[in-house]
């Protein structure tokens, strides 16, 4: 069986998301993160930080605690119905039918869903995966949740919920688990564990 040491094959390509939120509602994101993964190495990273719709504009303080920011933190920066195109077009830059990936993927889909509802901004149909998902036919641990795989993955997660360190380790996740099964592709490693990619499509 191959080890997580082995090379990933030269055809494992996503994209790896992760969003933070300001409060409780779904569509709040205050924060993302993009690692881009080309022959299942990172080639390119973005994150920003973003105002959440005018309509949600709330900071929950325990949300504050977990992630760092604040409503001072985005304070100037773009709204997400702004942003969300220009990270949408780095997204599918290279391919329209690029995979996403996310640890917990129905959380960070529910968040781009959500938030393009909430401001009337219209999302590209977009192919995803989820990493926990996968997670949990590829290991064995006690706990799935991002911490505890990317430590079985061997990525190093030091600021856990800062959005970039977090795309970062879902990516990690992801190109170990395709070299573990020995695949070629993600669409094969998702195959082989009984998945399938999933779409994300525009309300009518």
């Amino acid at each position: 069986m191959p080890s997580s040491a082995d090379p990933a094959p030269p055809s494992v390509d996503f994209t790896a998301i992760d969003f933070e939120t300001a409060n409780r509602f779904l569509g709040s994101p205050c924060a993302v993160g993009l690692v881009r993964v080309r022959g299942g190495v990172v080639v390119e990273e973005r994150s920003a930080s973003m105002r959440p719709p005018r309509t949600r504009p709330d900071f929950d303080p325990g949300h504050v605690r977990i992630h760092g920011i604040t409503a001072g933190s985005v304070a100037g920066r773009p709204l997400f119905d702004e942003l969300w195109p220009r990270i949408e077009a780095w997204i599918l830059a290279e391919d329209p039918d690029e995979l996403v990936v996310a640890h917990n993927a129905a959380f960070d889909m529910g968040v781009i869903r959500s938030a393009c509802a909430e401001t009337g901004t219209r999302h590209a149909p977009l192919s995803y995966a989820c990493s926990l998902a996968l997670a949990r036919r590829g290991y064995d641990l006690p706990s799935y949740a991002l911490p505890r795989a990317a430590e079985a993955a061997g990525v190093p997660l030091r600021r856990h919920h800062d959005a970039l360190e977090d795309a970062r380790a879902c990516a990690g996740i992801v190109v170990d688990l395709v070299r573990r099964a020995g695949v070629a592709t993600v669409g094969e490693l998702l195959s082989g564990a009984g998945l399938t990619v999933r779409r994300l499509l525009p309300p009518p």
